[in-house]
């Protein structure tokens, strides 16, 4: 399948045999009641209450007594910790626990046959209880209401040291978010105790909010509140220094109601509705670390024909609605729309139905995204059952008590990209492979050949083009995060086919307004973003299109005669050296094919020249980045667009067994395959005016005389398609004998040249046509010369007469 889940942690696994050995264990020694174990009729209150920011996950059970038995599974060591007991029959909503395992906050409401008796509850359905657990000591009340309550401690940045004090979020179902603030001391050695139990100050963080999300990573809370009945999104940032930041404010177009009441990751309450979630709405927001800001909406269903999610890309100015077709009527939808954070992707999955891998990167096209219907196996492969979308990639299935890792799985999408039809699959898949990251030296020879073998299948877009754009981007994209607005990300700029069972309708949004005025870190990029869209800024895509100017304006000036300042031209030249050099560096092995074997002033100068127009543009562009990291940034980007090139032609060298230095009479099936993916190539960059290896215009015009009749290797000359270097003119003046067919060949070739690479050409060529070339040039030059001469002469009459007549006169 395209989403590969790797099992992190499964309670069934990872706690449940301690369990029993525990209770085995206390069976043995004659403890009575077996001690903190789990009965086998307990097994199904085994679940999972949290995951908290640096990994560790908490959950509870009930022993043979009923009584509630939290525990925690350390993520470093794989062990298991039990926390504490209440010896009572409750249920618990919510749990956490303080960076340093000392406090610990539960949220319990009553089970329904122990009635109202127990004397911790005061008479109140809900108590919000903080534990001294290092060791085992006081019980706070927090809280003791007849609404729900959820906790959530706060995590510091760096857990090098502890925190002066601790941080307490409580979220109330009467939709009001308090922190409190906990100092402890230590007695008695390592005894960790509240300091003053009796008072512990509090702020109010939010309030009057239909929906909140945390995120555990990034310590950020997400919240909705209805301002005359619209929905505005807001975020708070929660700081090591004990304070916390409104951070934006955003309009959000969707419809909520002001009696709802909905918490996204702030633990597992199972005693929510978790039976239909196709009748209730999912919102959620991701992130990523380049300043990206998706807020992913879908409406309660109310037809069982199609179904419609939203996706808010604030980074970008604009969101797109999806109306995903879900086949027959027949096929219910029982199970809630899931979407899951993917770092650069946001999928989209309903069991049964459709996975939809969303690019948040580059959402303008629908082709840069993969749709996948009920007719692929992916979309039955993945849980049917609730996932939880957590920071950093991790899903959490709450039913199984798994937690997972999300990547994107390369081994299928490369299968996927062999058999798939469909040229927007090919796009997408090509796209989501290439940004894994992953061994990209294998990826790239993956598709390498699959590009070889399906070159012409291929008609919305030119594969070889899209592959060396798409993969060189990837290959500078990490360095910096605004390189996506610099430098292009595919070959396609429209899109116009649809998408088999999708429709998409695009509408600019209002951007957040941004509460404070210094940035830093995710901040500072999603500001970037943001200002950017703001500005209307035309597009700052890099192109060659003035390379391309300057370079026709140097062989234009080359051919006359005329020339530019030699230090101009040195530069473009060493700038040319410095990116061979780099390529040369990071590729050991021997190559085949016999590239970069000659000067080929042309495609000198178009790399240098671009090294010089490339560097210009992202200097403009790039504020706060030291010039020799751009400098190099530069280099390892031609660098990487050559090699690419060189690889495909190493492939395809390799895999037909061809010599480059061999000429025959008749070409086999495998040159006539290889000259025709070097035609491609040369196709493929002459549209993007790109640079080509230097020599290879000599290799493909050595294989187009292999390969060609000679009235088709004309045309080909004369339509540009070939170029007559030096180096390739005289290798088939000294390999080709001067048989009839040859002769012809050679004599076509040779008045086709430049006249000073022509004089050259002939003398090399033992042959009468040849002596006859040079003879009738050495008359025509001393023709010329004559001519020269006697212009000369009547000159110097016309100026002696006149100066005669002057004196006459």
């Amino acid at each position: 399948m395209a989403l590969r889940l790797v099992c992190d942690f499964d309670l069934r696994k990872d706690v449940l045999p301690g369990l029993r050995a525990r209770r085995a264990a206390s069976l043995a020694s004659g403890a009575r009641g077996g001690g903190p174990g789990i009965l086998e009729d307990n097994y199904e209150s085994l679940r999972i209450l949290n995951v908290e920011r640096n990994g560790n996950i908490i959950y509870t059970y009930k022993d043979d007594k009923g009584n509630v038995v939290f525990g925690l599974y350390d993520c470093r060591t794989r062990q298991n910790e039990h926390l504490y007991t209440f010896e009572k029959d409750l249920h618990v909503i919510s749990c956490s626990i303080n960076s340093e395992r000392t406090l610990l906050a539960a949220s319990l409401v009553h089970s329904a046959k122990e009635g109202r008796k127990n004397e911790l509850q005061l008479g109140s359905k809900c108590l919000t209880l903080l534990v001294e657990i290092h060791p085992v000591n006081n019980v706070k009340v927090l809280k003791a209401v007849d609404s729900s309550i959820w906790v959530q401690f706060l995590y510091p940045q760096v857990e090098s040291h502890p925190p002066p004090e601790n941080h307490l979020l409580l979220i109330s179902e009467e939709k009001y978010i308090e922190k409190f603030h906990i100092h402890v001391i230590q007695e008695d050695g390592n005894k960790v105790v509240l300091r003053d139990s009796g008072h512990l100050p509090r702020e109010r963080v939010a309030e009057d909010f239909v929906w909140a999300q945390w995120d555990m990573s990034e310590q950020r809370l997400y919240y909705i509140v209805l301002k005359k009945s619209r929905s505005i999104l807001k975020c708070i940032q929660f700081s090591a220094n004990e304070k916390f930041n409104l951070m934006f404010e955003a309009p959000l177009d969707i419809t909520l109601s002001a009696s709802g009441f909905e918490l996204v990751n702030f633990g597992c309450d199972d005693l929510q509705d978790q039976g239909n979630l196709s009748k209730h709405l999912t919102l959620c927001v991701f992130t990523n670390h380049t300043g990206s800001l998706c807020v992913c909406y879908s409406p309660k269903f109310d037809s069982w024909e199609k179904i419609t999610y939203s996706v808010f890309y604030f980074h970008k100015g604009h969101s797109k609605t999806f109306t995903a077709a879900l086949g027959s009527v027949d096929s219910l939808v029982t199970k809630g729309l899931t979407f899951l954070n993917l770092d650069y992707y946001v999928a989209v999955y309903l069991p049964g139905h459709f996975f939809h891998l969303l690019n948040i990167q580059h959402p303008d096209l629908i082709c840069h995204s993969l749709f996948l219907t009920g007719n692929n196996e992916v979309v039955d492969m993945l849980p049917h059952s609730p996932l939880q979308s957590l920071s950093g990639s991790l899903v959490l299935d709450w039913c199984s008590g798994k937690l997972y890792r999300a990547l994107l799985n390369q081994s299928y999408l490369l299968q996927f990209l062999w058999n798939t039809q469909l040229d927007c699959e090919k796009m997408a898949v090509l796209h989501c492979v290439l940004s894994c990251g992953r061994d990209p030296r294998f990826l790239e020879a993956k598709i390498i050949q699959w590009i070889s073998e399906n070159i012409s299948t291929c008609h919305s877009f030119d594969l070889i083009q899209e592959f060396i754009i798409a993969s060189s981007y990837w290959s500078i994209y990490p360095e910096t995060s605004n390189i996506d607005k610099l430098l292009p990300y595919s070959s396609v700029l429209t899109w116009n086919t649809e998408i088999p069972g999708i429709t998409l309708v695009t509408e600019e949004i209002t951007l957040p307004f941004m509460k404070v005025h210094s940035f830093k870190g995710y901040w500072e990029k999603l500001n970037s973003n943001l200002e950017y869209v703001k500005c209307s800024k035309p597009c700052l895509l890099y192109n060659n299109s003035m390379v391309k100017r300057e370079w026709h304006s140097l062989i234009s000036e080359e051919k006359t005669g005329r020339r530019r300042s030699m230090v101009y031209v040195r530069n473009i030249f060493d700038n040319a050296m410095k990116v061979i050099s780099n390529l040369e560096a990071r590729n050991l092995e021997p190559r085949l094919t016999p590239l970069f074997q000659e000067e080929d002033y042309h495609q000198r100068l178009l790399i240098g020249l671009m090294v010089s127009e490339l560097r210009e543009h992202l200097l403009r562009h790039l504020q706060g980045i030291e010039k020799k990291k751009i400098e190099q940034m530069v280099l390892d980007y031609i660098s990487k667009l050559l090699d690419l090139i060189c690889q495909i032609l190493e492939t395809s060298w390799r895999t037909h067994h061809l010599h480059p230095w061999v000429l025959h009479l008749r070409a086999s099936a495998a040159e006539f395959t290889v000259f025709h993916i070097m035609t491609r190539i040369l196709e493929a960059t002459m549209s993007l005016f790109l640079p080509l290896p230097p020599g290879f215009h000599t290799l493909h015009t050595i294989l187009g005389v292999h390969c060609l009749p000679l009235h088709n290797l004309l045309h080909y000359i004369d339509s540009g398609v070939l170029l007559l270097t030096e180096t390739a003119v005289i290798r088939l003046m000294k390999d080709l004998d001067n048989s009839e067919n040859n002769e012809k060949l050679k004599f076509s070739i040779i008045v086709r040249l430049p006249p000073h690479i022509g004089q050259k050409i002939c003398r090399l060529w033992d042959h009468p046509m040849s002596s006859n070339i040079i003879s009738r040039n050495h008359v025509k030059q001393l023709l010329l010369n004559y001519k020269k001469q006697l212009c000369m002469l009547l000159k110097d009459m016309t100026t002696w007469m006149q100066n005669l007549w002057r004196k006459q006169l």
